[in-house]
């Protein structure tokens, strides 16, 4: 009975026993989910990455582009295309256009390269005389969504497929079904899938579609297509002034658009030679940033008052740029110019920062994380460079392909996917620090 006695818990006892327990309950879940995250791959599964904003996160990179540092996985040979990779937790899909009449999809096993599934269609676009150098084949990013492959083909149309088995899910011809000219240089923007729809730029307008049944749910921002029409950039979905919204630039018009009806919530004109408005629109704090052939570097200030947008120039650059589109790391905008020199922009204030005194190539697609960002130019010249608002400053260099370059550059945790002209490598960092 003393032994009993000796053995029983108070209350209080039992309840501090109780706590403890569901404390090592509650860390050994957090922690397992937290592994269970950390070891789930990363993934390029759209058109500038996760975020739409060249921006990834993932273990921390080297300071080295060396053969040791940075060493080839595997490589296949592909006719041309301009479209990103993209890259799931086990595949990798990449486009071509073959003998100038068929668009082809591969499904690739990301590990090794192998060839899981193709699909193709024809679709071949010639482009004019002026903008030959540049190709006539595919252009646009496809975008994932986990189980689906949205693909943008030259002659204005949409095509879903399973990403499993690559079989056809639908198949939206813009100019068959809206009326529309075909776009003289090709369906160049890149889908954007969020929640159960589709947003593109396409059919000389901008369109949102039902994501399963390929069904047009708007269509708005019409223009008349053919040379003039028809956009170069690829949208995006962002908070401005509380208001989550799709932000479009077309050939002629920077603009925030309602997600449920399409209407226009603001809009500003932009100048461009030849209408040549290519960058990606870059959101921060209420404003959005541009840059155009032919025209200026602006930042619009987006103001609200009830159900009322304003947009006002808050600064302007006289620096011109291109087809890179800027990543943003801590407030500055680290942008590729005309001049194919590259700047540093505050975004608060307009200023610039410093300008390299090196030209590099056309374009550069720009990567960021932390304080580095790799930039892929079109001669087929990786770059690491530190995102130091102070100077402009290459930490390394290396020559990857020598094949032109003009996809953009795929970073998915410690592995590299570069699409040149003539195929597509898989790359993989060796010599990654540890977070």
């Amino acid at each position: 009975m003393m032994f009993s006695q000796s053995r029983r818990q108070t209350p209080s006892t039992s309840h501090r026993f109780l706590g403890r327990l569901l404390l090592v309950l509650l860390t050994t879940s957090a922690q397992s989910e937290a592994e269970s995250t950390s070891a789930r791959p990363r993934t390029w599964n759209q058109w500038r990455g996760p975020s739409r904003d060249g921006i990834v996160d993932g273990p921390k990179w080297p300071t080295s582009l060396s053969e040791t540092a940075l060493k080839s996985l595997w490589h296949i040979e592909l006719s041309q295309s301009y479209s990103s990779p993209i890259v799931s937790a086990d595949r990798v899909f990449v486009t071509e256009t073959r003998e100038k009449k068929t668009e082809v999809v591969t499904a690739l096993d990301r590990k090794t390269g192998k060839v899981l599934w193709k699909r193709e269609w024809e679709g071949a676009l010639s482009v004019p005389f002026f903008a030959k150098s540049n190709g006539d084949w595919i252009r646009s990013t496809p975008a994932f969504d986990g189980s689906s492959l949205y693909v943008a083909g030259m002659r204005d149309v949409l095509v879903c497929l399973d990403a499993t088995s690559g079989a056809q899910k639908w198949r939206v011809d813009f100019t068959q079904q809206l009326k529309a000219p075909l776009p003289d240089f090709g369906y160049v923007s890149s889908p954007l899938v969020d929640q159960d729809a589709v947003y593109t730029q396409a059919g000389a307008s901008v369109v949102k579609l039902d994501k399963s049944s390929g069904s047009i749910l708007w269509r708005s921002m019409q223009d008349g297509g053919g040379m003039f029409g028809s956009a170069f950039s690829s949208p995006i979905i962002a908070d401005l002034c509380g208001i989550r919204q799709l932000l479009v630039q077309s050939r002629e018009k920077l603009a925030g658009l309602d997600l449920a009806t399409g209407s226009v919530l603001w809009s500003r004109p932009i100048e461009a030679f030849r209408g040549m408005n290519i960058l990606t629109p870059i959101v921060f704090m209420d404003h959005v940033l541009t840059s155009t052939y032919g025209g200026k570097t602006i930042a619009f200030k987006i103001t609200r008052e009830g159900s009322q947008f304003q947009s006002t120039e808050a600064w302007t650059h006289k620096a011109q740029g291109y087809m890179s589109t800027p990543v943003v790391i801590n407030g500055v905008a680290y942008h590729h110019l005309k001049s194919q020199r590259v700047m540093a922009l505050d975004l608060a204030s307009g200023k610039e920062l410093w300008t390299s005194d090196k030209s590099f190539g056309k374009y550069w697609s720009l990567v960021g994380h932390d304080d580095q960002i790799l930039a892929l130019d079109e001669r087929g010249e990786l770059f690491l460079v530190k995102a130091n608002p102070n100077k402009f400053e290459i930490q390394a260099q290396r020559k990857v392909s020598e094949h032109e370059t003009w996809a953009h550059l795929a970073v998915a945790d410690d592995e590299l996917f570069i699409r040149d002209l003539r195929g597509l490598r898989a790359w993989k960092w060796t010599e990654t620090p540890s977070l």
